[in-house]
């Protein structure tokens, strides 16, 4: 099945007379009384439940969290390493090498540190003439082209069809030089639609790749494993760093400096994170919902797990604040509308978010009111910060995410209640808003401290990036909670979806999805290259959304369930530093 959907008609606007937000700070929050009055719902209500376990993190050991590192008692050492690795960056002639060196920085999780002298880098490899033989060079070959459209640079992957022979096949001969067949792998992960020798290229390395004897260098054979179970453009960046940096200080021919930069650099991000979680911990304390609400998922810890992957920049403070709490928000909606409102119920609530009237709050049930006003509240406050730093009034835009987010999940409501079973192409039609991506990412946008127009979110581009992060985010979730969604007696998933309708097994079902999200990654590829400033941080946090996709659904679903692994994952980020000399 084509991934060739139908694109909700999103317009953002910016109102051309903004009116007053009615919630500010605690000192200026709006006072609401509630009167009892009589709903028309059901008195009795026959509910679900998704077996939530309540949050399996202690929070008060969160909120005791105390990294060591002492941001001041190393900053003169730090710069004078980050001095060392821009004077490096000036010395390194050779292009391959320079190229490599840019791709340890980036995989050290210190890009942010150096892009003006890795744009420096790149641009100069973009503006000068092929000097790399594809064949004679395959890694610098795929390496370059790899960089190059990572970053927005217009390049071709013509120059991988010198690698054939007569037959129009791969060259067996290239299965000599491993590390240049890594390369090629994971160049090929960022292809666009239509690039049909890159479709090739990944599926020759994959087959060798995998056929590799143990006699090999053991750095090199730990990076062709690792990569095998998941490209690095489809990985978590911060949990890419950290294993990366494990993994670069065994190699023979190391950068000391790169080595202890990132470790210095990874701990001091850490206690960031730290104060982080702790600020918005202490927020949902305070909102009470995960008390209120018993049928929800507490999953504070996996939200801010999610901010983290999505937005790791330890600069944006601000926005990281915002994903979080609204990832926790759009678990708690997530699950009033999956387990336990009913229709009736949830025809209300939607139509107060719709509406975003107070007075709307009235018709709904005790619970409901609760969740409402937290996420009215909510809502307002980071309107409220927009308009105020950037003056933006973005409410309207924030308030239409919401609304199309839960429609989305009424229309899901419904097919549970009338025992509905979707086609492929019309559950994605809905499911791809339903996952919530397009709310993470336009709360991202108006939260990164810039004054970005509104209506740069018209755009295509803008579009892509939302629906195409969004679908993987979606298939991704599919893939790893369908299983436990279903026994429940939700709505078919994507999985189920193509089972009943092509009539095969389920382990057929699952490689169609994985085939979708493949096809779905060329759509977000095509998006790199059409970058510029307003939509840089849009499509950066859209790619970074769909990777965090595949890294919280890799093994099941981590974020209902975490696993041992989920939770190893956390503490390697949070909690764990690295030990310094």
């Amino acid at each position: 099945m084509a991934l060739q959907l139908l694109t909700p008609s999103f317009s953002f606007h910016q109102s051309t007379s903004p009116q007053r937000l009615t919630t500010l700070r605690n000192n200026g929050r709006q006072t609401i009384r509630c009167t009892v009055s009589t709903p028309t719902y059901s008195n009795v209500v026959l509910r679900r439940s998704g077996n939530y376990k309540r949050s399996t993190w202690d929070y008060d050991y969160i909120e005791s969290l105390e990294s060591d590192y002492k941001r001041e008692n190393h900053e003169m050492h730090v710069e004078r390493l980050k001095d060392d690795v821009k004077n490096l960056m000036k010395e390194v002639v050779c292009p391959i090498e320079k190229m490599e060196l840019v791709d340890t920085i980036q995989r050290l999780g210190l890009g942010y540190l150096f892009n003006m002298e890795i744009k420096e880098v790149l641009d100069t490899v973009a503006s000068s003439k092929p000097t790399i033989k594809t064949e004679k060079d395959l890694h610098a070959a795929a390496l370059q082209f790899r960089l190059l459209r990572q970053h927005g640079y217009e390049v071709s992957p013509d120059a991988f069809n010198d690698l054939k022979d007569e037959k129009g096949d791969f060259k067996e001969s290239l299965c000599m030089d491993i590390k240049g067949m890594l390369s090629l792998y994971e160049a090929s992960h960022l292809s666009f639609q239509g690039e049909v020798v890159l479709d090739e290229a990944r599926e020759f390395t994959t087959k060798h790749l995998k056929a590799i004897k143990w006699n090999t260098d053991p750095v090199l054979l730990k990076k062709v494993k690792h990569s095998l179970e998941m490209p690095l453009h489809w990985r978590m960046l911060r949990l890419e760093a950290r294993w990366y940096i494990e993994t670069y200080d065994e190699e023979d021919r190391k950068n000391p400096t790169l080595v202890e930069l990132a470790k210095h650099d990874f701990n001091k991000v850490q206690t960031i994170y730290q104060r982080s979680i702790k600020k918005n911990l202490r927020w949902w304390r305070d909102l009470g919902l995960g008390e209120k609400l018993e049928f929800s998922r507490d999953r504070l810890v996996e939200c801010f797990f999610w901010t983290i992957g999505i937005i790791f920049n330890p600069q944006l403070d601000r926005c990281r604040d915002v994903l979080t709490k609204l990832n926790q928000l759009v678990t708690t909606v997530d699950d009033l509308y999956d387990v336990y409102g009913s229709l009736e119920e949830l025809e209300l609530f939607t139509d107060a978010v719709d509406r975003w009237d107070i007075g709307a709050m009235e018709q709904l049930p005790e619970y409901m009111k609760i969740c409402f006003l937290a996420l009215y509240n909510t809502i307002n406050d980071i309107a409220y910060d927009a308009l105020k730093e950037e003056g933006l009034n973005v409410l309207p835009c924030l308030k239409k995410t919401w609304a199309d987010l839960c429609k989305s999940y009424l229309v899901e409501a419904k097919w549970y209640s009338n025992g509905y079973k979707p086609t492929l192409e019309e559950y994605l039609e809905n499911a791809w808003i339903s996952i919530s991506g397009t709310v993470l990412l336009v709360h991202i946008y108006f939260s990164y401290g810039q004054k970005f127009p509104i209506e740069a979110l018209n755009y295509s581009i803008a579009k892509s990036i939302l629906k195409w992060s969004s679908m993987i985010l979606r298939l991704c979730d599919d893939l790893g909670t369908s299983t436990h969604e279903v026994a429940r007696g939700d709505v078919p998933k994507s999985i189920q979806c193509y089972m009943y309708e092509a009539g095969v097994s389920e382990g057929v079902a699952r490689d169609h999805i994985k085939y979708l999200i493949a096809e779905a990654w060329k759509k977000l590829n095509e998006c790199l290259v059409h970058n510029s400033p307003i939509h840089q941080p849009l499509i950066d946090a859209g790619i970074d959304l769909a990777r965090m996709a595949h890294c919280m659904y890799e093994l099941g679903d981590g974020h209902a369930f975490l696993s041992s692994e989920d939770r190893k994952r956390v503490m390697l980020l949070l909690v764990e530093p690295f030990p310094l000399k």
